[in-house]
């Protein structure tokens, strides 16, 4: 057995102590109703890790996240097992099997020519599913949970709509259809007719989140991501104020709105949101021939890896994470230390930086990559140092 199926058998068993004769009082008292509103928590506190993984911060917090999520999910399946209708062997078997099913293309000897008709087959198969167990297809826009958040719910909905061809060709229809619909709302704004009003918004908010679906941004993430940075610059406003001695509701409109601007230029003096997380190094300082070659070398890395340049000795070269410090100061070579260059490791945060920084390095100076892996790659530095950067 894996030690991901070992781990999972080891929190099934937790689970069902905690339901027994004997375990936790709170636990026993649940049902599948009382146990919604955790789901649905755990759910969102998920999404707010991955908001700030987004912004350049740590994946352990995710990591933690997502166990809670899977055990609302275990949970569940514990409530469904005491009452002997499935048990969590038989949610994995079924994800399992749906997953090989609709990829036909990988499990077996299908073809396609991309992520269109990956998703066109997606439907195709899922309506044979479902006519072999109900007798009828249904609806292609069936599985779209109408508890959803409306946003979420009408991107979802017209994606579904475009699998079966039923879309715009390009995002100029989907601007214009956009366009057409501001000045509905215009012309229901004038009305003041509020049934008007509704209808009108709606089908601007509509098309929206088919505008997002098209620029593949998820409108939801958007409008959640526009909310954050609305509290970050309010409270702002609210800060300095209260900085100014100035009681919240006495300022004007234009005091507060060069506040505003002021949040707003401060967010774009930030590093981009897509910098990568800082990585962890134990060992802190090397003695290297050419200082110089190790400069010039380090400064094409270490904005890779989410490090930076930092002030040192006149003839030293320094990067630093925050917290620690590399630094290459003048001296006999690395590599001969002791017959051999010394090896360090540094974090990745994902195989995608791994695969970043691969790119990079083979691009920016040959020869450096000494050896690569989807999840590691090892790589030498001017001075002789041999580097390792994993997930």
């Amino acid at each position: 057995m894996s030690a991901s199926g070992a781990e999972l058998e080891r929190l099934v068993g937790i689970m069902a102590r905690l339901r027994a004769e004997g375990g936790c009082p709170w636990d026993r008292e649940q049902d599948l109703r009382s146990m919604r509103p955790y789901l649905v928590e755990e759910t969102f506190e998920v999404l707010d890790e991955m908001d700030r993984v987004a912004y350049g911060g740590p994946w352990r917090s995710l990591c933690e996240e997502l166990g809670d999520l899977l055990f609302q999910i275990v949970f569940h399946a514990q409530l469904a097992a005491e009452k002997g209708e499935f048990t969590m062997e038989d949610v994995c078997r079924s994800i399992s099997d749906k997953i090989v099913s609709r990829h036909p293309h990988v499990f077996a000897d299908g073809q396609v020519k991309g992520s269109e008709e990956v998703l066109f087959n997606w439907e195709k198969i899922k309506a044979e599913e479902k006519k072999r167990k109900t007798g009828r297809e249904g609806s292609v826009l069936d599985g779209v949970p109408t508890a959803a958040p409306a946003l979420l719910r009408a991107e979802r909905l017209t994606e579904k709509a475009s699998r079966i061809g039923f879309d715009w060709p390009d995002v100029a229809g989907v601007r214009a259809k956009l366009y057409e619909e501001l000045q509905e709302l215009d012309e229901a704004i004038a009305s003041g007719n509020r049934d008007e009003l509704e209808h009108e918004l709606g089908d601007v908010l509509f098309s929206l989140a088919n505008l997002g679906r098209f620029l593949k941004t998820p409108p939801e993430d958007a409008l959640r991501m526009a909310g954050r940075r609305f509290i970050t610059r309010f409270q702002h406003i609210e800060s300095a104020l209260r900085a100014e001695g100035i009681p919240l509701g006495e300022a004007t409109l234009e005091h507060m709105e060069r506040h505003w601007q002021a949040a707003k230029a401060a967010e774009k003096a930030l590093p981009p949101p897509a910098s990568l997380p800082r990585a962890p190094l134990t060992s802190l300082r090397f003695c290297v021939s050419d200082v110089a070659a190790q400069e010039a070398f380090w400064n094409a890395v270490a904005p890779l890896i989410g490090w930076q340049a930092e002030r040192g000795a006149p003839s030293e070269a320094c990067y630093g994470d925050g917290a620690l410090r590399l630094v290459f100061t003048p001296g006999s070579a690395a590599g001969s230390l002791s017959g051999a260059a010394p090896s360090l490791t540094l974090g990745a945060p994902s195989v995608r930086a791994v695969e970043r920084l691969r790119v990079a390095l083979e691009a920016s100076h040959p020869g450096a990559v000494q050896g690569a892996e989807p999840q590691r790659i090892r790589f030498r530095d001017p001075a002789g140092l041999l580097w390792e950067y994993t997930v």
